[in-house]
């Protein structure tokens, strides 16, 4: 499990993230993993916003590259071919359960919320929800962690070893 306590994101980082969002991001705890270059990937997030809203997405994905990936991996319903394999793999169903008990106990750390005690992110423990969610949270935590969530980046078009931030209309 990962979770050690992440360093704050800083304004640079803060800056980043709302060129990427489009706004400013609510609740940032820490950059949970960064492209090559070091803009920000995935954000770790409050369990509890400022304005008091729970918020279960604790990892969640903000490189306009990675989302636009996960995006058309859903709408070539890569969601449906994950749920079969989910379903039918007991293996793959020990290893999803152990990513979302990971994901509970990495957010955790920053504070309990009982509105929102037990639930994960992108379908956790038992459906495929959002690739967005799972692939935030390999990323953040590795490899072998969250299996769905490698499966959906090894899928995508983009790779986190190799920087395309500077690219028109991405972050950098």
């Amino acid at each position: 499990m990962t979770t050690a306590l992440l360093p704050p994101a800083t304004d640079a980082d803060l800056a980043v993230l709302r060129e990427q969002l489009g706004r400013p991001a609510r609740g940032v705890v820490g950059i949970a993993a960064r492209c090559v270059c070091g803009n920000p990937t995935v954000v770790a997030t409050s369990p509890r916003l400022p304005d008091g809203t729970p918020f279960p997405t604790f990892y969640y994905l903000t490189h306009p590259a990675a989302t636009a990936a996960m995006s058309v991996l859903e709408a070539d319903h890569v969601m449906r071919e994950l749920a079969d394999a989910l379903a039918e793999d007991e293996d793959l169903q020990a290893a999803y359960l152990r990513a979302h008990e990971s994901y509970l106990a990495d957010r955790a750390a920053y504070g309990e919320v009982p509105e929102i005690e037990g639930i994960s992110a992108g379908g956790m423990p038992t459906r495929v929800k959002c690739l967005h969610a799972l692939a935030g949270h390999a990323l953040a935590a590795g490899p072998g962690v969250n299996p769905i969530g490698d499966l959906a980046l090894a899928r995508s078009s983009w790779s986190p070893r190799r920087c395309v931030c500077a690219q028109p209309g991405a972050a950098g």
